[in-house]
């Protein structure tokens, strides 16, 4: 079927008054020899232009795996989405075939920065030659112009001596300036959606302070939507507008930064901010939470995190607690007892 990228997607046209990103009730599993993994259960969240969505949580929380669905790269098998739809700009990428993906989406309309640069890049052939991959294969760019136009996206992400540079080896690279390389990567389309999973993984504090620098930069530039994973809430405190907070696949608080992160409604949030040092709040030793995320094989009744919640009753143990409207801005939490975490705050 004939594609008006443009217009819309597939034949399906744009919705112009739809949210740029529409995520709903997005359920996606891991059928294996030894049962059914369970990794998002009714994820669902919206993003538009301009707007920075952090998605906050430990490993095995489903982050990772949201953002795969969205992408359309699961691996199938083992992994399925088995419920709930992914629309940009009202059209459900869920329903589209794989050669419009491959061909308008990916890319073009939504691209993605993977946690491990280093792994990501190929390591026979150089930084500037993979950045321009995108640009040769979708634009028709020769190979002169694709090197010339990796060498600006180099310097747009600030990589010193970008002309020098372009025909340097992955490992001839920091890993802050590898981590770079992959932004300019993701943008060499322009895309509309970029998500960044995990971006300052094994990175110092001062690197990783100066790509979301650059991250939030790029976003003021070009006005694209942004989505980080990442489970380290401090890292998003200053630049996003609006966090998810998932575990074992679910979500158990959304809302504004401001009111996620100064009035926590779900004790997973508050766990997870106490196990970080918050320059305000002093405290003599940091909190971790107790315990280990669930076995997806085997996720417990009732609310997921109540082994693990200082809170917990045993209303906990058995009724699964839904989203509650617990404010201003669209704050939610997945707890019955949220007034209780925000009078402990």
């Amino acid at each position: 079927m004939a594609t008006n990228s443009n217009n819309g997607l597939g034949g399906v046209p744009f919705d112009e008054k739809a949210h740029l990103l529409d995520v709903e009730n997005l359920n996606v599993e891991f059928r294996i020899e030894d049962g059914v993994v369970r990794a998002v259960n009714g994820l669902t969240y919206t993003l538009d232009e301009h707007e920075t969505l952090a998605i906050l949580g430990e490993s095995g929380s489903g982050k990772s795996v949201s953002a795969q669905a969205v992408m359309g790269i699961l691996d199938t098998p083992p992994g399925f989405v088995t419920q709930g739809s992914v629309k940009f700009r009202g059209v459900d990428l869920l329903q589209l075939p794989e050669n419009v993906m491959a061909k308008d989406v990916r890319g073009q309309k939504i691209a993605m920065i993977f946690q491990d640069a280093l792994t990501a890049l190929n390591p026979v052939f150089t930084v500037g030659w993979q950045i321009g991959e995108m640009l040769r294969k979708h634009r028709g760019y020769s190979k002169k112009e694709a090197k010339e136009a990796a060498i600006e996206l180099m310097e747009r992400v600030r990589i010193p001596d970008a002309r020098d540079r372009v025909n340097a080896y992955p490992h001839e690279f920091s890993g802050g300036m590898r981590q770079r390389a992959m932004i300019a990567m993701a943008l060499s389309l322009d895309p509309d959606v970029l998500i960044a999973d995990e971006p300052t993984t094994a990175l110092d504090v001062t690197v990783q302070a100066q790509i979301m620098e650059l991250l939030h930069d790029l976003q003021q530039d070009t006005g694209m939507g942004l989505i980080l994973i990442t489970h380290d809430l401090g890292v998003v405190a200053e630049v996003s507008d609006r966090v998810v907070v998932m575990y074992a696949g679910e979500i158990m608080e959304d809302g504004e930064i401001d009111d996620v992160y100064h009035h926590p409604a779900h004790p997973y949030t508050l766990g997870l901010m106490d196990s970080i040092p918050r320059p305000d709040v002093h405290t003599e030793r940091l909190s971790p939470i107790q315990g280990a995320p669930p076995d997806l094989l085997n996720i417990p009744t009732g609310c997921p995190f109540h082994p693990r919640c200082p809170f917990a009753k045993e209303r906990c143990t058995t009724d699964d607690p839904q989203p509650n409207s617990i404010g201003r801005n669209g704050h939610e939490s997945s707890c019955f007892y949220w007034e209780e975490v925000q009078r402990d705050r």
